[in-house]
């Protein structure tokens, strides 16, 4: 089995590669505008030139990991939509058999019902360009006519968390603030549904690897919404943080349009054989032992 994956370089796509070299049976070929890849590959291109990069690959199936979380709404739009979009008219082109398994946001859903975990036909309506892009991606990739699956990630947290994510930003803010001080956070109400990377790529290689069709959409999460003030208090723990952890009360505009999300995860269970192995406890201990090696090992 061939399969080329797109974003090997991101924190999706990084422990899906892992996963995937792991397998037996299976070459993988990292596609990217790196000279490091084996195809050169820039989802931002037009079609015609997708198409000749895949013909050359000529992957039995494409894992698209590549995103942007933040920028200009004309750099999302680049990447989160017309990207999918270019590369699912390249894939009719070049390699019309090959299973394609994207990697959608749970962004895409915007505000949700307090208390009820969401499933794939909820309706979706995103409030911010990151969501809206990616629904964009999501549509293109389900109607595009060919063997796709787009996984829809809910909050990914693990080793190797960027800033991006209020896990791996309150990691930094903690490590630049030594083991006392004071370290300043946004308004922590909101719940939000954290899943382990390493189990989003578990979900993405089951993805690739199953046989027969698949739903168009799947969610993948952990299926349990915690408090982001619970999450920030374990991360402290598990640091050893003794400063003191003040909320100023400003979050983010997103964080107070969604003050809940959490994923029904049955359709995934059911359709890939999969469930998430990974505790909350796991995710931000092997987070903080990613940033801090030496301390950890003390």
């Amino acid at each position: 089995m061939r399969i080329l994956l797109l974003g090997s370089t991101g924190f999706l796509g990084g422990h899906t590669a892992e996963l995937l070299r792991a397998l037996p049976g299976v070459r993988l070929l990292v596609g990217g505008r790196s000279a490091a890849s084996d195809v050169p590959l820039d989802l931002t291109a037009g079609p015609g030139v997708l198409a000749d990069a895949l013909h050359a690959a000529a992957p039995s199936v494409v894992v698209n990991c590549a995103g942007l979380v933040a920028g200009s709404a004309v750099h999302l739009t680049d990447v989160n939509a017309r990207g999918p979009a270019a590369l699912c008219e390249a894939l009719r082109d070049a390699a019309p058999a090959a299973r394609l398994v994207h990697l959608g946001s749970a962004a895409e859903y915007g505000p949700t019902a307090p208390g009820e975990p969401v499933t794939e036909s909820a309706a979706t309506r995103p409030l911010s360009p990151y969501g809206a892009t990616k629904l964009a991606g999501t549509v293109a990739v389900t109607s595009s006519g060919l063997d796709a699956v787009v996984l829809r990630v809910f909050n990914p947290v693990g080793p190797g968390a960027p800033p991006a994510g209020l896990a791996g930003r309150l990691a930094t803010e903690l490590v630049r603030a030594g083991d006392e001080g004071v370290v300043r956070v946004g308004d922590l109400s909101a719940h939000r549904d954290f899943v382990d990377v390493r189990d989003v790529a578990a979900a993405a290689v089951r993805a690739a690897t199953t046989q027969g069709p698949l739903p168009p959409v799947l969610n993948i999460g952990s299926g349990s919404a915690t408090a982001a003030r619970e999450l920030a208090a374990s991360l402290v723990r598990v640091a050893g943080f003794r400063g003191h952890l003040e909320e100023t009360g400003d979050g983010s505009a997103r964080s107070t349009a969604v003050s809940w999300q959490c994923a029904d995860i049955a359709a995934a269970r059911a359709a890939l054989d999969w469930h998430p192995e990974h505790t909350l406890t796991d995710s931000l201990t092997d987070l903080w032992e990613s940033r801090t090696p030496s301390r950890a090992a003390r």
